[in-house]
């Protein structure tokens, strides 16, 4: 009797402890399973989160590389609409050349306006990655410099293309910490884990721990994070640990302790009734062996999975449940018999039509399934799921058998993973319409809606490689508005907003839809059009263009009048060369606006050989002030009464190292556009002076001598100081001023140097007297030293009365205001006994001598020439 017991309590320890190890293992996994769950939603969001930022802020790369001038205006109007978006940003820094010059927002921010990343240690390591790499990289957590701690995700931003394609800096976009953890689930009160992530830096398992506490020797279940630069890894255990409810776990034991006891009953039973029926008992004892080890099973697997038993009579409608559905349906196991409208008071409203449906419609079938929700006594709603089928026995009424668990927790999963999959598309849907709205406004002028210079690139190089659509035939018209910068000076900007517009609604409204209309920038604008196989298509189109665009438009009451001056460049040619096009456009535009304005021209042969001489000319000019081949020619000038030598005009000539001295008419235009005549005139006066030092050393006698200024040299701010710093005697050297370019002009810096060169001791004279528009009140207000009448003025006084008076009555004019006259153009000694008569103090002109070179000049003196001619 000993022994048998002996064995089954053994048996029953042995089973135990597997059943409880495997309880557990099986616990532990559910368990992981779960947190992995949970921690995968918390990873998805993390991830999208990121990603989403970045794409906002990649946008606002991709718009500053097409515009790396912009100011903080600029910079804020496109920040602010990142900012529109659902978001984790907390602020965005652009740093040109590594120092930040703009931030939006720049309130809270100032404190980083000026930092100059390579001046921050704990920060420097990862810019200098990104500006060596050209890869975007995200760093943190880091402390900010405004304050608190952020993710900062650093862009390289680079400019141009191919070999003109540079570094520019980079923009950082700070994610603000919190409200990343908070908008990823992770401090959300529900949350059953305790987790921590590890990779500072994007350093992935290998980097620091900045979330959460040490779960190293916990065992947790870990993902990986994957950043668009590095990635993270989240850890997680559950807050109760591996474990799982420690209540569940003894009720289990105590149920296979109370089985043990069970079986053992039976054991010592039988034991002792094989004393007595030996036969009998051990036929019993298999039955009740064999029963025993089927209850146990079934007990064990419904404790273990939780699933509840009913059964219904088809007849009578009863039913039987046991305790796990009472504790199921939040009711508490009386025994009694329930009947179907017990059940069906418990399901959802919902529900309750549909459950019942199901069940009678499939129920004739043999077996039945359904879902549906049950709501507590307490309240609360649990989803179950329940299957059932038909049991039939001979003289028995029908009964379904079925089981019902508890789904919950499935359903919320999959509803978490629905939402999360609604929210990334929904993610998704605006990170594209962004997307959409960022190229199109990078390829777009705001201002006109017409495309931009980077647009009409793009449009140029697809043209170039499909011939224009295959035709090999294009034009560019290149469009410039006259008189713009009227508008805009006269009536603000806000009027000249207004005629941009206007003017690209009629460029569009005199052009084809296949045509192509850019603002290029300011105030031109590119069509892109079929050349067709002659220029009377374009000429049609330019010639509309300009007549709309010469109609008054009319702002806030104001009549606006401008023109254009229109640039055509035409190529049949199969292959197209579409910067040649544009730079034939430019040059055809400069043309119609150096003609007058208000036209068109189009580009040709001659127009580029035209073009191709004045670039020499410039270049040669450019090398000539290198090389201070630009020197002075010297006219001398006479009393008109003793014909003594009285001065000389300093005449501008260019030495050129291939055709010799050339006069001003050959390159003095070119200068002009070159905004060197202010250089030329410096060079020319240096040699004067030292000329005039050199003849003083001779023992020639030069009393005076008179060199051009320039306007632009008179509005230099520092041109006084540089002639204090010259040897310059009180008396011996005066500065010629157009009339046409000053008299009239008002302008503060030019008149307080006239002022200044006065009390330097330099004489002031007005140069070509009456070709201009000088008013007799502001020769008053200058009151130069000497006045020079002009060659087209005294050449006539021999065969003109009316002329001579004139002459004399300029003669007069300078006399009342004692200023002494000078006459030029001076051809004949007839001339110079008329002008001496009529007034004038000193002459000059080919009548005594020609303009000639220092070594002339001095020859000249030294044989007394005009002496001869007098």
């Amino acid at each position: 009797m000993v022994l048998p017991v002996l064995v089954a309590l053994v048996a029953m320890l042995i089973i135990g402890i597997f059943l409880d190890q495997q309880n557990q293992q099986i616990t532990e996994n559910r368990l992981r399973t779960e947190a992995l769950n949970q921690i995968s939603v918390i990873r998805a969001k993390l991830e999208g989160n990121i990603s989403s930022n970045v794409q906002l802020v990649k946008g606002l790369v991709s718009v500053i590389a097409t515009e790396p001038d912009m100011d903080q205006e600029r910079y804020d109007a496109l920040v602010s609409n990142l900012f529109e978006e659902k978001s984790q940003l907390r602020s965005v820094a652009a740093a040109p050349d590594l120092v930040v010059s703009m931030s939006y927002p720049l309130k809270g921010n100032e404190a980083v306006i000026g930092i100059d990343y390579r001046d921050l240690p704990n920060q420097w390591e990862a810019v200098e990655k990104v500006a060596t790499t050209g890869k975007l990289s995200i760093a943190g957590p880091v402390d900010l410099v405004q304050g608190g701690r952020g993710f900062i995700g650093r862009f390289p931003v680079f400019t141009g293309e191919g070999h003109e394609r540079r570094f520019w800096g980079i923009v950082s976009a700070v994610v603000d910490v919190d409200r990343l953890y908070l908008q990823s689930g992770l401090f959300n009160p529900l949350l059953s884990l305790r987790i921590s992530i590890t990779g500072h830096d994007g350093t992935g398992e290998e980097g620091r721990r900045f979330f959460g506490p040490d779960l190293s020797g916990e065992r947790p279940v870990v993902v990986d994070v994957v950043l668009p630069s590095g990635k993270w890894q989240i850890a997680a255990v559950p807050k109760s640990g591996w474990s799982g409810n420690p209540v569940s776990l003894w009720a289990l034991r105590g149920m296979l302790v109370g089985a043990a006891a069970l079986i053992l009953f039976p054991v010592v039973v039988t034991s002792r009734m094989i004393r007595e029926r030996h036969e009998h008992i051990h036929a019993l004892g298999e039955r009740e062996s064999q029963l025993a080890r089927l209850t146990r099973r079934l007990n064990l697997a419904l404790d273990v999975s939780k699933i509840g038993v009913w059964e219904m009579d088809m007849s009578t409608g009863l039913q039987t449940w046991d305790d796990q559905t009472y504790a199921l349906y939040g009711m508490r196991a009386d025994g009694k018999t329930r009947n179907h409208d017990d059940w069906r008071a418990l399901l959802h409203p919902d529900d309750r039509d549909r459950a019942e449906a199901n069940f009678r419609e499939m129920i004739g079938g043999g077996r039945y399934e359904s879902d549906y929700r049950v709501v507590t006594p307490d309240g609360r709603t649990r989803h179950v799921r329940s299957v059932g089928a038909l049991f039939q026995e001979p003289g028995q009424p029908d009964r379904v058998i079925g089981v019902n668990w508890d789904v919950t927790s499935d359903v919320e999963l999959n509803e978490d993973l629905r939402r999360a999959k609604r929210q990334a598309e929904a993610r998704n849907n605006e990170l594209e319409a962004a997307r959409i709205r960022i190229e199109h406004n990078a390829l777009h002028d705001s201002l006109t809606g017409l495309p931009n210079r980077r647009y009409l690139d793009e449009v140029l190089k697809r043209h170039a490689a499909d011939g224009y659509h295959g035709s090999g035939s294009i034009a560019l018209l290149h469009i410039d508005l006259d008189r713009f910068k009227q508008i805009n000076d006269t009536l603000g900007h806000a009027a000249g907003d207004a005629m941009l517009v206007h003017a690209s609604q009629v460029l569009r409204a005199n052009c084809r839809e296949t045509d192509f209309v850019a603002r290029i920038g300011g105030d031109e604008f590119v069509i892109v059009s079929s050349a067709g196989s002659s220029d009377a298509r374009l000429t049609v189109i330019a010639d509309r263009i300009v007549r709309e665009m010469r109609r008054p438009a009319s702002h806030e009451g104001h009549e606006c009048r401008f023109g254009v001056s229109i640039g055509v460049a035409v190529s049949r040619a199969v292959n197209i060369d579409v910067k040649q096009l544009l730079v034939n456009a430019d040059i055809a535009l400069y043309r119609a606006k150096a003609l007058g304005r208000n036209r068109h021209e189009f580009f040709s042969e001659a127009l580029q050989a035209e073009v191709v001489n004045t670039k020499r000319v410039a270049d040669e000019v450019l090398k000539g002030l290198e090389a201070e081949a630009f020197i002075p020619y010297y006219q001398p000038q006479f009393c008109a009464r003793t014909l003594e030598l009285v001065g000389v005009e300093a005449l501008a000539r260019w030495q050129h190292p291939k055709d010799g001295i050339k006069t001003p008419d050959s390159f003095m235009a070119v200068a002009e556009e070159l905004n060197v005549v202010a250089q030329i005139d410096r060079l020319v006066l240096d040699h004067t002076l030292a000329d005039l030092a050199r003849w003083d050393k001779l023992g020639l006698c030069v009393p005076r001598a008179s060199v051009n200024v320039s306007l632009k040299r008179l509005h230099d701010e520092g041109l006084i100081e540089s002639l204090r710093a010259l040897p310059v005697e009180p008396g011996r050297l005066a500065f010629e001023l157009v009339e046409s370019i000053y008299l009239d002009e008002s302008d503060g810096v030019v008149a307080w140097n006239i002022d200044q060169i006065k009390e330097l001791g330099i004489d002031v004279e007005i140069d070509d007297f009456g070709t201009g528009y000088a008013s007799i009140v502001s020769l008053q207000k200058l009151h130069p030293r000497r006045l020079k009448i002009d060659r087209q003025l005294v050449m006539p006084i021999l065969k003109e009365p009316a002329q001579r008076q004139l002459v004399a009555s300029i003669v007069d004019i300078g006399k009342s205001m004692d200023i002494e006259i000078v006459a030029e153009g001076v051809e004949t000694m007839e001339h110079a006994v008329i002008l001496r008569d009529l007034g004038c103090d000193i002459l000059q002109g080919y009548a005594f001598a020609r303009p000639m070179s220092r070594d002339a000049l001095e020859d000249f003196l030294h044989e007394k020439a005009w002496a001869q001619v007098g």
